[in-house]
């Protein structure tokens, strides 16, 4: 069977977490023996811990003007146990939080992941040249880093690539106005290439309309597969691989 890694599942959101047992168990069935587990909040942190997950952690873009003060020591003291920081980032598109606020705190957790040595977990929208321009500055050069749920362009792309970070491709990629992703994917270095859920958001082409679970990531990997005139069975191992190299997990 091919296995593969769904590197950005929400598995302790409470949309998720009253099924957990029975979605894992599909995903396992699906070949999907590595999920890392994005925990946004205390709670879900808290949560993932109790489960054993594979957790990664910080406050969300969306969510830092509201709590990022009060979440961040308790991401701080976890980091250790953490396989990544992150979802941190910029979001210029709902700008839940002030685009100042949002800034200081992916600064802030920029440190925090260069200090424990952890890989970091960005979420972009809208927002890449103020991305590129404060992780330059901010980030050491050549220091992991995964750009999830990439939707923006060949030339965004690029520059994720040109820094030496993964890009990961999520449901989005399979969508029938998704040529220019496709394009993406087409093109994207092997080696720097990631698949992901999003769980509980963002189901594929065919699931749309249904709650993600990690099992529907084969579409998405079928997807890209396709585009690339690869077979699945490499788009598998290697994406899955890149997932264990960038986490540091073991096979």
């Amino acid at each position: 069977m091919n296995k593969f890694c769904d590197s950005h599942a929400h598995l302790t959101s409470e949309e998720v977490l009253p099924i957990l047992p029975q979605l894992l168990e599909r995903a396992r069935l699906a070949g999907v023996d590595r999920i890392i587990n994005i925990c946004t909040c205390p709670e879900t942190l808290r949560q993932g811990i109790e489960h054993k997950l594979i957790n990664a952690g910080a406050t969300t873009p969306h969510d830092v003007e509201k709590d990022g003060e009060k979440d961040f020591p308790v991401f701080e003291a976890a980091a250790k146990d953490l396989v990544a920081i992150g979802e941190t980032g910029l979001d210029y598109h709902y700008e839940h939080s002030d685009r100042k606020v949002q800034q200081k705190f992916l600064v802030r957790y920029l440190h925090l992941a260069t200090r424990m040595k952890k890989p970091v977990i960005f979420h972009c929208r809208e927002a890449f040249d103020d991305l590129f321009a404060i992780v330059d500055g901010e980030y050491p050069k050549g220091a992991p880093a995964i750009l999830h749920c990439f939707t923006g362009t060949m030339q965004e792309a690029e520059e994720v690539w040109k820094r030496g970070w993964y890009l990961s491709l999520s449901g989005i990629v399979t969508y029938k106005k998704s040529e220019a992703l496709r394009e993406v994917a087409k093109v994207a270095p092997l080696k720097q290439l990631l698949i992901e859920t999003d769980t509980p958001y963002l189901a594929p082409q065919t699931k749309r309309g249904k709650q993600n679970e990690p099992s529907f990531m084969v579409e998405t990997a079928v997807c890209i597969a396709a585009v690339r005139g690869a077979s699945l069975e490499e788009i598998g191992k290697a994406t899955r691989q890149n997932a264990i190299d960038v986490f540091g997990l073991f096979d």
